[in-house]
């Protein structure tokens, strides 16, 4: 029979949980969204994201070598879901940052991975401005106001296994990639 001191045991239970948090993603993100949400550490989807934030995107990725992974979850806007974007599509394009489902700006080796939908954004989906080494793969954008997934200046992106259908407007007709 091991006997262990109360202190042994403490300090063995606090080692593990150290090590267990090490391997644990910075942020869960699920459910609705009001506020756009900055990350600066790896994080999931746990859940489908329902985006009410007005003005500004709904997930920023605020650090270099971050990864956001969808795991499968939807991330849905505040668009109109019968027109998603009828005549206008909510914020200029000058505006590049507002309303777009996820937003990186000037970030370095950002991953974000799918599978995972994002739809129904009032501008991008995706926005990667001014940024180096993004990557997107295996995401499925539709219906947001623009493009599914831009890339406005920066270098070295690698867009793979993604699907981009029914985006834009009447009077911006972006498209896809």
């Amino acid at each position: 029979m091991i006997r262990l001191k109360t202190g042994t045991w403490f300090a063995a239970l606090l080692g593990a949980l150290v090590v267990c948090a090490g391997s644990a993603h910075a942020t869960d993100i699920g459910g609705t969204i009001s506020a756009t949400v900055t990350i600066t550490e790896d994080s999931q989807l746990v859940d489908d994201v329902t985006c009410t934030v007005t003005g500004a995107p709904c997930i920023a990725i605020g650090a270099p070598n971050v990864t956001l992974d969808l795991n499968g979850f939807t991330m849905t806007g505040p668009a109109d879901p019968q027109v998603a974007c009828p005549a206008s599509p909510g914020l200029p394009i000058t505006n590049a940052s507002g309303e777009a489902g996820i937003f990186v700006n000037a970030q370095k080796d950002v991953v974000i991975r799918g599978p995972g939908l994002l739809q129904q954004f009032r501008n991008f989906g995706i926005l990667l401005l001014n940024s180096t080494s993004g990557t997107v793969k295996g995401v499925t954008m539709s219906n947001n106001c623009f493009s599914g997934v831009i890339l406005i200046g920066g270098s070295d992106y690698l867009l793979e296994g993604n699907v981009s259908v029914r985006n834009g407007a009447p009077n911006a007709p972006c498209g896809g990639i």
